[in-house]
């Protein structure tokens, strides 16, 4: 709010960076418009109590003196501040659901627009030669992997079954991600998948993506449930309203759960199989850092992620994304794709994103200088490391052999406990 009333056009271009300039102005024009409506109540009712107060030393003074009246203020006087205590805070939770609108500003080196002007800042290795490509599903029903069928029997539409083999490699790089995130300094956490509302409105999530998440009725969960959609949220709620050591930032933290998403699952020919779908498996790192730790947060959590995907031998790239491809809680999200030879496209398979201090703001996390009274907010950073939902058709379709065979990438043969998945194994 601060910041508006000092340099609302520094706001206002940086926001348009991801959202139409008119509904910049208008949701500006009207928390300008609340917050002027809010001070000016805080003044009136400010003024209001000083005179009652001078009132009542004059009435006090009066019953010594043993001329006072026998009433000292109104019934009047008294509803009247009540109501203006009540106008106040209507206009500050009308002002609160504003300022929760409004996504973060933007780094000075995101572009505006959409994922038309995402731009690839780094390329890993070459796409793989491959005479006539088989998709990840046709790989994974001849290879006994997955079991599409009696997921969807399951589960409905958008869910699976990982069988045999295939679980244990979906195992496999689960567990050799939590080894790599243990020996980089993260500490493992598994939270709960049930999350209160609360930790939703910090990660940023709520109230605009709400509906994108799947809630428990409130007779079951009065003061607001639901099922967490990444592990990011379960991490920085943990900490939410708390007071970290500066001694011990940055604070570093990753998390393994299943993610719960209703968006639509499937519904495009390059997302079929696992690429996208209402329940999937994804390890999560994080960092609470200083402001002035985070751009070195930033380069060391990407390496970190690219790293995974070197290490299974991947073909992927990396892009800035522009603003308005970016998710509104972020300053600045880079992602790393990963080359799917049945498409010729790049899907995603993580996310590395600075917020800045908007999330910490939200969630009241804060630290203090060592011997200062004063607190400032954390910035906070988030990376998938990995979704295994994409990795597994990406080792599928490019390490595919002629004889319908698929290579295990070398770092999880002891785990698959194979260097080869083959037909009718």
């Amino acid at each position: 709010m601060e910041l508006i009333r000092k340099d609302r056009e520094a706001v206002a271009t940086a926001l348009a960076k991801r959202m139409d300039p008119a509904e910049v102005g208008h949701a500006l024009d009207e928390i300008q418009r609340l917050d002027q409506e809010r001070r000016a109540l805080i003044t009136e009712i400010d003024a209001e109590r000083q005179r009652r107060k001078a009132e009542a030393r004059a009435y006090a003074a009066a019953k010594r003196a043993g001329t006072a009246p026998e009433v000292s203020a109104s019934e009047a006087e008294r509803k009247q501040l009540a109501e203006l205590e009540s106008q106040l805070d209507e206009v500050q939770a009308r002002l609160g659901d504003r300022m929760s609108e409004l996504p973060n500003l933007p780094s000075e080196d995101v572009v505006a627009g959409g994922k038309e002007a995402n731009r690839v800042v780094k390329t890993f290795g070459q796409p793989p030669v491959i005479e006539k490509v088989r998709d990840h599903v046709e790989l994974s029903r001849s290879l006994g992997l997955v079991d599409y069928d009696r997921g969807v029997k399951l589960g409905g539409s958008g869910f699976w079954i990982y069988t045999g083999i295939g679980a244990r490699l979906e195992w496999a790089l689960i567990n050799w991600f939590i080894d790599r995130h243990v020996a980089a300094g993260y500490e493992f956490l598994l939270p709960p998948h049930l999350l209160l509302d609360t930790a939703g409105f910090a990660a940023g999530q709520f109230p605009k993506f709400y509906d994108d998440v799947y809630h428990l009725d409130r007779e079951s969960a009065p003061r607001g449930q639901f099922l967490l959609p990444t592990s990011e949220t379960a991490i920085l709620g943990a900490y939410q309203d708390e007071i970290l050591e500066t001694g011990k930032l940055p604070l570093k933290a990753f998390a393994y759960t299943p993610c719960y998403r209703r968006e639509s699952a499937g519904s495009h020919s390059d997302e079929r199989g696992t690429v996208r779908g209402h329940q999937f498996n994804k390890v999560e790192i994080f960092q609470f850092t200083l402001p002035e730790q985070a751009d070195a947060a930033l380069e060391e959590m990407l390496a970190h992620a690219e790293s995974l995907v070197e290490g299974l031998g991947l073909h992927y790239q990396r892009s800035l994304l522009a603003a308005g491809d970016s998710s509104a809680s972020m300053k600045k999200t880079l992602d790393i794709e990963v080359w799917m030879p049945s498409t010729g496209k790049y899907k995603e398979v993580s996310s590395v994103s600075w917020a800045g201090d908007y999330q910490a703001r939200r969630a009241a996390i804060r630290y203090r200088e060592p011997g200062g009274k004063q607190t400032r907010f954390v910035h906070t950073l988030n990376g998938s490391a990995l979704a295994t939902s994409r990795l597994f058709p990406a080792i599928l379709e490019q390490f595919q052999q002629p004889d319908g065979s698929v290579l295990v990438p070398e770092v999880l043969r002891d785990r698959v406990g194979t260097d080869r998945l083959t037909p009718g194994r």
